[in-house]
């Protein structure tokens, strides 16, 4: 959910390590972001020029029906473009759109299966600033994406509030958390999110089932809903470091065809994982 992730994040360096329970599987994804925001011509508005790259490897060692040759390496290229305004009475709306490149590359170049589009609109209602003794925001939009196949738009919703000094909480998608402000300098939270992955198979995959039959793999999938202990140490009021653990509650990696049947799913068991970085935000 870019839309609600990077409303603050100017840029990000991020890496994720997930050892599969049960297994030598193994999944680690790189990312890296900068969002750059030109003022314009009116008060509190923006337009705001992003670019994404992720890099996913996934190491699998579990006897599986298919060739692996194709699944070891994955990447995704995005850019995008947001407006913003801010409206009356704390309210800012906010859009953005953008394009991606989801893909194994096997063919060194790019087909038309690997582009996906994305876009969301959004609105931020928000009460902080110099002389608001409780901040909050709340944010309440549509995101869309067609990577994953899904032909409607997903609603998003998020509401934060700092409800003492050094105590504040979020609720809603894609993060729910508590975070206490240990010092000036360092924080630790509690919180459930969700991340995840899709990406197109160039020259498809053939999987073999237990009939006899094959079928075409044309894309690739990671859902997660995960949960844990994050901590964070701030270097400057903007620029922070974080590391995160945790478990993770839903855990699938899936195959699946054109018509985003699934035609295998690989160990679902629930896992641990890790993921550290540095972000500068507002």
């Amino acid at each position: 959910m870019p839309a609600k992730a990077q409303v603050s994040d100017l840029a990000r360096v991020e890496y994720t390590y997930i050892p599969q329970a049960d297994s030598e599987n193994r999944v680690s994804r790189f990312r890296a972001f900068v969002n750059y925001p030109i003022r314009l011509g009116w008060e509190g508005s923006f337009i705001v020029v992003g670019l994404e790259y992720r890099k996913l490897d996934l190491d699998f060692e579990d006897p599986v029906p298919f060739d692996l040759d194709a699944l070891g390496k994955f990447q995704m290229f995005r850019s995008s473009v947001a407006f913003t305004y801010k409206m009356k009475k704390d309210w800012r709306l906010a859009a953005n759109a953008g394009i991606e490149v989801n893909s194994n590359f096997e063919k060194s170049s790019i087909t038309n299966e690997d582009l996906n589009f994305t876009g969301a609109l959004f609105f931020i209602k928000d009460k902080s600033g110099e002389g608001v003794e409780k901040p909050s925001r709340f944010i309440i939009g549509l995101n869309y994406s067609t990577n994953a196949g899904r032909p409607f738009p997903i609603p998003l919703i998020n509401y934060y509030k700092k409800f003492r000094p050094n105590w504040s909480y979020s609720v809603g998608t894609p993060k729910t958390n508590i975070k206490h402000s240990l010092t000036k300098k360092q924080s630790i939270q509690a919180y459930i999110t969700l991340d995840g992955f899709y990406s197109n198979i160039q020259n498809n995959l053939d999987v073999h089932g237990v009939d006899g039959s094959i079928a075409k793999a044309e894309n690739i999938s990671m859902t997660l809903v995960l949960g844990g202990i994050g901590y964070e140490y701030y270097f400057t009021k903007n620029l922070v470091a974080y590391a995160y653990g945790g478990h993770t509650f839903f855990n699938e990696i899936r195959l699946r065809d054109g018509s985003l049947n699934n035609l295998f799913k690989i160990n679902e068991k629930n896992t641990f994982y890790l993921r550290s970085g540095i972000k500068f935000k507002i």
